[in-house]
């Protein structure tokens, strides 16, 4: 699948193929992320939780205690013991993902896997749950990032790989943008699978880090929506440096439902920006939700998306927006404005 030269090329021709040495080959921090470290991690002193968090993710990697706080003669808090998991609950752009790369970056380990949490359950579905128990048993360290409990049978597996990983020895650490007593709720009876979800969180120490999204802070708070001249002109210059895609919105999305989210990131490969003719709003949950797991692998890669019709921010309905994925849908519009602005 790797593409190389110049030109234009088309997402919906790409069918992508991926092997499990491939997809675990892959479990590591994403580009933008290669460098992250505690010390480049800025917390705002708006929101001292940040600070507090960036102290004890830290201390779990393996870099001493927290700080003490308070007077020179005032006596430190005792620190918690911490879990064999943290979890890292917060709004978007608030730097969790910096943290959890820091994690994996600070942590002297011999065996440690990165990846979002779709990539772990695609694992599982290609090489099959035990082998990737076997894979991942005495791994030191195991980063899940955008933790999400979408269906029931995500559930079942996610709980029981993790329980199974944490009784030999390996550490957790997630993001989300909900608490993990919460995963599930709103999107299916996550009341069936409570002992299952209140088992897994057991092993986490949740880290609350507030704060708003620096994605938002320096760029209009709206997508770029450019007219068909704009349009053709973005993407030729930009052909004439590397290879861009053009595609029919709708074409795009059709196609999405042709390949395994997991594949999304080889149906990116080898491009300097994605260009979406026509964008309209998406009415079918299942199609915005295959559209959100796009974003966040064009994000991960760093794609600018120049895109004409209905601004991108604009993409998800009302009722997606209020419903029970509405984190997932305000994650990708968050990240759909920085993509149309770089």
């Amino acid at each position: 699948m790797t593409t190389t030269g110049t030109g234009i090329v088309h997402l919906s021709e790409r069918e992508p193929r991926v092997t499990g040495d491939e997809m675990v080959a892959s479990l590591i921090p994403p580009p933008q992320f290669d460098d992250a470290t505690f010390e480049t991690y800025r917390a705002d002193d708006t929101y001292p939780s940040q600070q507090e968090a960036k102290e004890l993710l830290a201390a779990f990697a393996g870099g001493g205690a927290p700080a003490a706080r308070g007077g020179f003669f005032r006596r430190a808090k005792k620190t918690p013991e911490l879990k064999p998991g943290v979890y890292l609950d917060g709004g978007f752009g608030v730097g969790k993902t910096h943290l959890l790369a820091a994690i994996y970056h600070a942590l002297p380990a011999r065996r440690k896997y990165f990846g979002s949490f779709i990539e772990y359950t695609a694992l599982v579905g290609a090489l099959g749950y035990q082998k990737t128990v076997e894979l991942f048993r005495g791994a030191d360290l195991l980063c899940i990032d955008e933790f999400e409990l979408d269906d029931p049978g995500d559930t079942m597996v996610m709980t029981r790989l993790l329980g199974e990983l944490v009784a030999s020895g390996t550490r957790l650490a997630a993001t989300s943008n909900t608490p993990p007593n919460a995963l599930g709720e709103g999107r299916f009876a996550a009341q069936d699978f409570l002992r299952e979800i209140h088992a897994m969180s057991a092993s986490f120490q949740t880290l609350r880090i507030d704060g708003t999204d620096y994605r938002q802070r320096s760029v209009d708070g709206h997508a770029v929506v450019l007219d068909e001249t704009e349009y053709q002109r973005a993407l030729e210059d930009a052909a004439a440096a590397g290879t861009v895609s053009d595609d029919d919105f709708s074409a795009v999305i059709a196609h999405l439902a042709t390949v395994h989210p997991s594949r999304y990131i080889r149906l990116i490969e080898g491009l300097q920006a994605v260009g979406l003719r026509g964008v309209t709003r998406l009415e079918d949950q299942s199609a915005a939700l295959r559209f959100v797991a796009f974003v966040d692998r064009a994000y991960d890669a760093e794609l600018p998306i120049r895109a004409t019709g209905v601004a991108l921010d604009q993409v998800f309905g009302d009722e997606m927006l209020t419903g029970g994925y509405r984190k997932k849908y305000q994650r990708a519009i968050s990240r759909l404005v920085a993509l149309t602005h770089s």
